[in-house]
Order: structure tokens, then sequence, then C-alpha cells
């Protein structure tokens, strides 16, 4: 079940809604537990028993890892959790590579993969690994546990969400009107974001397959990838931020406009935030960090971010766009360092938006092979045309959403809102203002949503 349907926005939430808000305080969970159950089964059917499976195994694990405080343990169990995600993920790759390799035949296996495994999995191991840091007690309470792992706002594309930040929310919480307000307006906005805004966009990416290419429609498609990708999983995270809230949860924010960066490190800290403070937090740190001198730093870096890149997809191309940015954050902590602020602002944001495109063209492509080819396309590798009739077509049709998109990826509608606010008149402008523009922005998206005009959400597929 998507939130951009007809289905979910009309029919499953409204009465999640309303049941959460008429029960009494000591039933919220028990609503909220059995809405995300059906959510879960109706998009994944028998796979709910995957997830069950998972939950009570990892509900034992972290009992036995607080009374034993043993690290073997642990390991058990998080190698039993890895290698569900591996069976169900990765197993066709390494096969497939095998095959290759070896010009073996084994068969592949016929396994589709489960809705959110990537991001529950690293839920449950960071909760198995603040047991047993004491970083975190358990939860004994099995129903609260598995709301904790199957919360719906947040289980099928994140943010990764860890038991610590919301552990007291979910032994009892309060709405207020200021929170649920917050959280519908939030929701809406993710909304627009995705149906207005990132699948327009999709369409400009889907036609680049079957047009005929020039230079200018490469560039085209580089920049159409980039700033979908953005709005299609940002506004996820609005979405599920939304969500939460209006049910009581603080979720952490997950994206802090970083196409605004000025480094490659910086637009790690901006987006995808959950993701790349688990792999610091779980991978990293451990690993030693920076404090093990420079080329075990190197090599800490490098591992991590081959693993963000396997995360996110088996294939050699999600490989290489990882390791992409590992060597560019080695350069930047160990060569250019400070030096870095000496470059013209200018300059440092435009090398990050291009080294970004370049890098979502790699994560974007079949194999690597197409990752070149369309790279090369950038700067006529293949001998096109600089720019054709199709080319201009498109720039007509979806330039304004380009210009839209440009704008919207910066904070400068939200610092104008923010000013204006500042003033007593202009924040009662913004309070009438604001519910008819939530409104409005509704119902333009529901036209769009029964007209069949949205796309599944891209990180669906990780």
């Amino acid at each position: 079940m998507l939130f951009t349907s007809i289905s979910f926005l009309y029919y499953f939430l409204p009465v999640v809604l309303i049941l959460y808000l008429i029960v009494p305080n000591k039933f919220k969970n028990v609503v909220l537990l059995l809405a995300s159950i059906v959510f879960y089964f109706f998009g994944e059917g028998l796979y709910l028993l995957l997830i069950l499976l998972e939950i009570v195994v990892a509900y034992i694990g972290a009992i036995l890892i607080e009374k034993s405080h043993s690290k073997n343990t642990l390991i058990i169990f998080i190698s039993f959790h890895l290698g569900l995600l591996g069976l169900f993920k990765y197993s066709n790759f390494f096969i497939e590579n095998i095959n290759s390799i070896f010009r073996s035949n084994f068969n592949l296996l016929s396994l589709t993969l489960p809705l959110g495994i990537s991001f529950y999995t690293f839920q449950i191991i960071s909760y198995l690994v603040d047991v047993y840091r004491k970083e975190c007690r358990t939860q004994k309470n099995i129903f609260k546990f598995i709301l904790y792992v199957s919360l719906f706002p947040q289980l099928v594309a994140g943010p990764i969400v860890r038991y610590s930040d919301i552990s007291k929310e979910i032994d009892g919480r309060k709405i207020g009107f200021e929170d649920f307000s917050y959280g519908v307006r939030r929701f809406i906005l993710g909304l627009a974001k995705k149906v207005l805004i990132a699948n327009m966009l999709g369409e400009v990416v889907n036609a680049f397959g079957v047009v005929d290419k020039s230079v200018m429609f490469y560039w085209l498609f580089a920049i159409s990838y980039m700033l979908q990708l953005y709005f299609d999983f940002s506004a996820y995270s609005d979405m599920a931020i939304g969500l939460g809230r209006m049910f009581g949860f603080h979720f952490l924010e997950n994206f802090n406009y970083p196409y605004i960066a000025q480094s490659i490190t910086e637009f790690w800290r901006r987006w995808h935030i959950s993701l790349s403070s688990w792999f610091r937090d779980y991978v990293y740190i451990p690993l030693g960090g920076s404090r093990c001198g420079k080329k075990k730093l190197v090599r800490n870096i490098l591992i991590v971010w081959m693993l963000t890149g396997f995360w996110h997809g088996a294939s050699w191309n999600f490989i290489v766009w990882g390791l992409l940015f590992g060597v560019l954050l080695a350069i930047e902590k160990l060569v250019i360092g400070d030096k870095i602020e000496k470059i013209p602002k200018v300059i440092r944001h435009l090398y990050v938006l291009f080294v970004v495109m370049i890098s979502f063209i790699i994560f974007n492509s079949n194999d690597i092979i197409s990752a070149f080819h369309n790279i090369s396309g950038l700067f006529g590798g293949g001998g096109e045309v600089f720019i054709n009739d199709v080319c201009l077509y498109y720039l007509n049709s979806y330039g304004l959403i380009l210009l839209m998109a440009c704008f919207g990826a910066t904070p400068i509608c939200k610092n104008l809102v923010e000013k204006i606010s500042k003033n007593k008149t202009g924040k009662k402008i913004i309070n009438i203002l604001e519910p008819v523009y939530l409104g409005v922005l509704l119902l333009i998206v529901t036209t769009y949503l029964i007209d069949g005009s949205y796309n599944p959400f891209l990180y669906f597929r990780f």
C-alpha cells in the first residue's frame, strides 16, 4: 500500500486516525500495531510472517544479550538477520558472479525482495547493538517491540529509527493540536513533492530510454534524475515524519537540503541522514574510525562506503557508486582538509552538484557499461548531435517543473516563511492562508492520483 494511493489516503489513513484518536490511551498502541500489520500484509502478503519471525528472534536475542552481555551471542543474532537479508537481496548477485567467473550453471533463486527488509533489518541490528552497549534496555513487552519494528509510517522506506530515540514514546505519548497539525502539514507537503514534482521529473527520466538522444538530453536526463531521486525519497521521509507526528512520534530528520552542500562530506551530512549516521555508529566507529592512522582510516572509509553502496542494491554499479564517494571523502579528509574553505563557494557548490549528478547516473544504470556510456554522452562521447527536436520538446514541456524543483531543493521558501512569521501580522496571514494552501494542494494531488499519474517510490526497490 503506497502513501500516494487513494486507498491509503481516503480509506486506510482516515479509519486508523479516527480509531486512534477516539480509543483510550491504553489501546492506542493496539490500534497502531493492528494497522501496521494490516498495512504490511496488504503490500506483502505472506512476507508478513518473515518480518514477524525476525521480530520474535530479535526480541529473544536482546533478552539473551542483556543477560549474558556476550559478544558471541550478539554476533549470532546479527548474523541471523544479515543472513536473511543476504538470502533475499544478494543470493542471486553472488550466484550470477560465481556462474560468470567459474563458468558454472547454478540456478538463480526465485525470491522476491520483501518490502522494507533493508530498513527494518538495520533497525533490528541497531537495537541489538545498543542493548549490548547498554545504551538502552530491552523492551520486555513483545507487542511494543513488534510495534517499534513494524510501525507503518517508516516501515517500508525509512527513515531508519533507532529504538532509543522513540522508546519513551512507545511506552506513552501525548498528541497535542500543534503536533497533529504539524504532522498533517508535513505529510501533505511530502505528498505534493512526490506527486507533483518527483513523478513529473520521472516522466523525463523514463523517456530517456526510448527517445532519440542528444547531448543536451543526456544533461536533461541526468539533472532530472538527480532531482527526482531527491524529491522522491525526501518526500517519503516527509510523509513518514508527518504521519509519525500525527500519532505522537518524533522521528529525526532524514534530509537537510543536501544540494546546497559545498563538499561531499557536507552532502552526506544532509542526505539520507539516518543511513549515514547508522553506518558511522555501527560500522565506521567500531572499525576504529579516524583514530587509527591514515592507512586504516582510508580502509575504514572505503569499507563503509562499499557497504553503503551494496546496501542500496545487489549490483556492481551500486558498489562502484559507494566506492566513488568513499574515495572522494578520503581525499577531502586527508588531502584537501581545511584548504577547501579557501576555494570560492560557487566552485565548491558546482563541484558537489557535478559529482553527485555523475554518481546518480551510475546509481541509476543497469550495469557499469551503460553507466559509463551515459556519462560519456554528457560530453558527446556517442557522437550525438548537441540538441534535437525531442530535447526541445521536453525542455518546453518540463522546463517549469525543473525550475520549481531546483528552487524547491533549496531552503529559500522555508526561510522566507520563517522570516514572515516573525512579524505578528505576517504570522496571522500565514495561519489563515496555510490551511487553504494545503487544501488546494491535496485537491490537486488527488486529481493526479485519480488519473493514475504516479510511480512507486524509488527507494522501495532497495
